[in-house]
């Protein structure tokens, strides 16, 4: 269990669809544990695989006094009713937006062990269910911002510090899936 380096807006591995978790084994283990400790270091309510730089469909979550983790989620809107509010990303570091997202969701997926898990959230924790499964999808949440926050929000991602830092450098998985991304 470690902490690993985020990869950052402009890597391609964030705009890459995941693909399905086909193994549960010590290595998905072993990635649920650095997801859940990377997370915790950088204080973030929520980090998925491809922000490692691993292309498989699992993120971590702890907000709203609720943690874990979702291996090939997918999730349920329940009801009308949407939340506008302050959104980051630990690949945007130190940025934030207000952005539009369903209040609840119900979220289906299976633990480390594949074992089927349901979270259901709202608010905060909706919020995260619904970026994190976005990042397995290749989305960013600057794509969901309305067109003036995201002229805006883009001008502010160019003008950071941290915008065209090289990749990290990452050890490729002996596993077979875990060093190919897709």
């Amino acid at each position: 269990m470690s902490v690993q380096p985020i990869r950052l807006f402009g890597d391609p591995v964030l705009r890459t669809p995941a693909v399905e978790v086909t193994t549960f084994d010590a290595e998905l283990r072993k990635l649920v544990a650095d997801l859940t400790d990377t997370m915790h270091d950088e204080g973030g309510a929520g980090l998925a695989a491809p922000q490692l730089g691993v292309g498989l469909r699992v993120f971590t979550y702890d907000c709203d006094g609720f943690a874990g983790h979702l291996v090939n989620p997918t999730f349920e809107v329940v009801g009308d009713e949407e939340q506008t509010g302050p959104e980051g990303c630990l690949s945007i570091p130190g940025l934030r937006w207000d952005c539009r997202r369903h209040l609840h969701v119900v979220a289906h997926g299976w633990n480390e062990h594949g074992e089927p898990v349901t979270v259901e959230g709202s608010e905060r924790l909706a919020r995260c269910i619904q970026h994190e499964t976005d990042h397995l999808d290749g989305v960013l949440f600057v794509d969901r911002l309305d067109q003036e926050t995201r002229r805006q929000a883009m001008a502010e991602i160019r003008a950071a510090e941290w915008f065209g830092s090289p990749a990290p450098q990452v050890k490729v998985s002996p596993h077979p899936i875990f060093g190919k991304v897709r």
